[in-house]
């Protein structure tokens, strides 16, 4: 396990060549290995960045790495890695967003052109975008070329472990609490699944906003976790007074706004029953079904909202790190060295991980 949190430091030169983690061919952990490529080169709006943690994700990295990624096509060897922080250490002639030096975290989702969806506040759904470390190369090796739009300068005091594990998941998550009309002071959030990377960040970002929270996790030993981190009402969402238990933790109400990224048709059924009245039950992901049943009539008739959240915004990235600065933070399980990305990859798969776990140099 790797403690150190310093930024890179800027080359006097840059080298020609770096060592990646890649891969040539789909399969398990073990089909990462180190190989010697080339040091990106600039484009156009483009700035290099020196890689000082790169996160490890599920979809991203473990679903693509396996083959079985919804929509994305590789053309091999291909280097992972998408959500990530490091040091500017180089900027095209035509980037004035940041400079070499700067501290940043990078946003993987990039908008390749402008339409009805980015100019409404929906760029997640665009179907033109391209995505770090999926249709280009990401940051699983020494250096990255980025679009200089996709960084955020990073808050003073802020690691690249800890800006690397926020770099995605923290813009889905105030996006999604975006969609649903906002959460803060008298809201009641309900997080399923909250030991993962995205329900965890979620759970503490509504607790940092002054929501009153309730948890859950299907493991034992990971609600005792969510204790440790402060978290009071931790329930297991497929017991049967799940809903009960909730609105008795918000002093006899509904929950206002409920994320489920879960998708298992049980969990679905009891965070919906908990809802209040006009409340939200929002998703950005299926790890465990994609399918439940919906109950039109208990919709329409208390007025409830289901909401699906991509990915996040522009907006929401904006959002994120002005949260960052406002000392909003969310929890790294575990670094490993990149070029023990293999073990990093089988650490996750075995759902090991409370929170997120990141590759550093």
């Amino acid at each position: 396990m790797i403690t150190t949190e310093e930024w890179p430091t800027v080359d006097a030169t840059t080298p020609r060549e770096m060592t990646a983690m890649l891969f040539r061919e789909f399969g398990a952990p073990e089909v990462l290995h180190a190989e010697t490529v080339p040091v990106p080169e600039l484009g156009p709006g483009d700035i290099l960045v020196k890689v000082g943690a790169v996160s490890v994700g599920r979809l991203l990295d473990l679903v693509a790495r396996a083959g079985k990624h919804p929509y994305a096509k590789f053309t091999f060897p291909h280097i992972l890695g998408g959500e990530h922080a490091g040091t500017v250490v180089a900027v095209a002639d035509d980037v004035t967003r940041v400079s070499v030096g700067d501290h940043v975290a990078v946003f993987p989702v990039v908008q390749l052109e402008e339409n009805e969806y980015t100019r409404t506040g929906y760029a997640d759904i665009s179907p033109t975008v391209e995505i770090i470390g999926t249709h280009r190369p990401g940051a699983y090796g020494a250096y990255v070329r980025v679009p200089a739009v996709n960084a955020s300068i990073v808050p003073p005091g802020v690691s690249p472990q800890q800006a690397s594990a926020l770099a995605s998941v923290g813009a889905v998550a105030t996006c999604q609490f975006a969609r649903v009309g906002g959460v803060g002071e008298g809201s009641r959030v309900i997080v399923q699944g909250a030991t993962s990377a995205l329900g965890l960040t979620t759970a503490l970002l509504a607790a940092h906003l002054g929501a009153e929270v309730v948890v859950s996790s299907r493991h034992e030993s990971k609600r005792a976790r969510l204790a440790e981190l402060g978290f009071v009402h931790i329930f297991d969402a497929i017991d049967e007074d799940f809903a009960f238990r909730a609105r008795d933790a918000f002093g006899g109400k509904g929950a206002t706004v409920v994320v489920d990224n879960l998708g298992a048709p049980l969990i679905w059924e009891h965070g919906f029953n908990a809802l209040q009245p006009g409340g939200a039950i929002v998703s950005s992901g299926a790890f465990l079904g994609h399918h439940v049943s919906l109950n039109l009539q208990q919709l329409y008739s208390t007025g409830i909202r289901v909401v699906g959240v991509r990915t996040g915004t522009p907006e929401s990235v904006e959002t994120l790190w002005a949260e960052v600065a406002n000392g909003f933070r969310t929890v790294v399980d575990r670094a490993f060295p990149l070029a023990d990305a293999p073990a990093a990859h089988h650490y996750v798969e075995d759902g090991n991980n409370v929170g997120k776990v990141v590759l550093v140099h």
